[in-house]
């Protein structure tokens, strides 16, 4: 059983997804669900404690280059286990959320549809077949478009349209960047790839395939300026939908992206014949300060979050443009680090918004008071999002500090802590409101309705905001594992 691991993590949520529409039990649905996914987590944690160098799983037997390959890195396993966690506590809440969220004889549509996200999700990262890749990809994507047009707002379903264009256009251009590495290498296999790059690396043909790749997943990843997709679609999705994206999608296609640019290209070729650093790195430095600024003037809290993303993207593709093995270290702290924290506080916004009936951050006013345990929580998932010591986020950052330094850039190192002051501007806004103005009068209209705490959605918020600090105060074992992951998928090992 062991020795079927790599094709488990993924084949689970598959096979579970068909069964959900047949079943239709609002219930048991639920419950298989819930209990794929967690499955989905248990393979995928005993990946990575088990992997070293790398792990390669031939798929129905046939041997690479024929067949399809699986290969598991100490990366991959763990932004597996990263992605499986957070889609198994997203699926908490969604538990009850879906109630409201999702109309009345879709549920079981809407939990389909999970599954299979987290499938292409899972498949894209484990496998090691390049059009595999965009398989895992379109079966991510379509899936994603239904679930957040399922969102409970009539807005959901142009934000859904919205998100199909352009997430069509970057699928697009990924396959025609695939195609033209076929053409010129003449497999599909990643180390296949690698092995046959050497003698049509400096071709025009490769050149462009290595364009339309980076324009393509630099759609998905929500780069700068490409990212008009991702604040509607992560506040018109329903609740569930909103916290497992933030937390796995864009994080997914950034490892793609790293394995794209290090594993297929080299960093040799890419930042020394290419000197793809010199876009790369000023891009991310307006996404860091455009996100941030545009979260400082949003009026509903999840897509003051939404914009929050956009500016961390911008740290993630900043690490990937120092060209580093450092950078390359920093890049996957803070892909883990701000994928638990951003899920944790979507997560709390959403059970904050069932409590209050709102999304506007003026609806909060006195919620330290009323509710000071959620206040308490979006205090430690904001300090996170700005970096301060305790906690993963401060980790994260220190890491891009370091690598900054080390590539000899002092004035991206400057940007980035002026940028996380702009995080603490964003994040004042909401803890001013909740702790520093008067909540309204009892008996009050905009009271009417007000719910009690529901510990069924605040208690997976809780959970995710607390393992980030776990991670923060506590971060050698994950530092180091994370170093050694970093050194494989720079040297290119995928």
């Amino acid at each position: 059983m062991m020795a079927q691991l790599p094709v488990l993590v993924v084949i689970i949520p598959l096979l579970a997804a068909p069964l959900l529409v047949l079943v239709r039990q609002r219930a048991l649905v639920r419950l298989m669900a819930l209990a794929a996914s967690a499955a989905s987590a248990v393979c995928a944690t005993l990946l990575a404690l088990q992997v070293d160098d790398a792990i390669s799983y031939h798929v129905g037997g046939w041997p690479p280059p024929v067949g399809i390959e699986y290969r598991v890195t100490k990366a991959t396993a763990f932004v597996l286990t990263l992605v499986t966690s957070l889609g198994t506590v997203a699926l908490f809440l969604g538990t009850r959320g879906t109630r409201k969220d999702v109309q009345e004889g879709r549920t079981h549509l809407f939990y389909a549809a999970y599954l299979l996200c987290l499938t292409g999700l899972l498949g894209m990262v484990v496998t090691g077949d390049a059009f595999n890749v965009f398989v895992f990809l379109e079966i991510s994507s379509l899936s994603t478009y239904a679930l957040v047009a399922m969102g409970p707002r009539r807005r959901a379903l142009t934000a859904a349209f919205n998100y199909l264009i352009l997430g069509t256009i970057g699928g697009t251009f990924v396959l025609i960047g695939i195609g033209l590495l076929y053409q010129m290498t003449g497999t599909l296999n990643g180390i296949d790839i690698v092995e046959k790059m050497a003698d049509v690396g400096e071709t025009r043909t490769v050149q462009v395939a290595f364009a339309f790749l980076v324009v393509g997943f630099g759609i998905k990843l929500a780069v700068f300026p490409l990212h008009q997709w991702l604040p509607n679609a992560y506040v018109e999705s329903p609740s569930a939908v909103s916290s497992f994206l933030a937390g796995t999608a864009t994080k997914v296609i950034y490892f793609q992206m790293i394995r794209v640019l290090l594993g297929v290209f080299g960093a040799s070729y890419v930042f020394g014949t290419l000197q793809f650093g010199l876009l790369l790195g000023p891009l991310s430095l307006i996404g860091m300060f455009a996100g941030s600024l545009a979260a400082i003037y949003q009026n509903s809290l999840k897509r003051l979050l939404a914009y929050s993303s956009i500016g961390q993207v911008g740290y993630l593709t900043l690490a990937l443009a120092f060209g580093t093995e450092e950078g390359t270290y920093a890049g996957m702290l803070h892909l883990g680090a701000h994928a638990v924290t951003k899920t944790g506080l979507f997560l709390l916004a959403s059970a904050i918004i069932a409590h209050v009936g709102t999304d506007r951050i003026a609806s909060l006013a006195g919620l330290g008071k009323r509710m000071p345990l959620a206040a308490f929580a979006f205090v430690v998932g904001g300090v996170g999002l700005i970096g301060v010591p305790g906690t993963a986020g401060f980790v994260s950052k220190w890491a891009l500090l370091r690598a900054a330094l080390e590539a000899g850039h002092l004035a991206y190192a400057i940007a980035i802590l002026l940028s996380s002051l702009l995080a603490v501007v964003y994040v004042w806004r909401v803890v001013e409101v909740m702790y520093f103005r008067e909540p309204p009068d009892e008996g009050s209209e905009s009271l009417k309705g007000l719910r009690g705490y529901d510990w069924g959605a605040f208690a997976p918020a809780l959970v995710v905001l607390g393992a980030s600090i776990v991670l923060g105060v506590w971060s050698e074992p994950i530092t180091s594992y994370l170093h050694d992951a970093a050194v494989q998928l720079y040297q290119g090992s995928r």
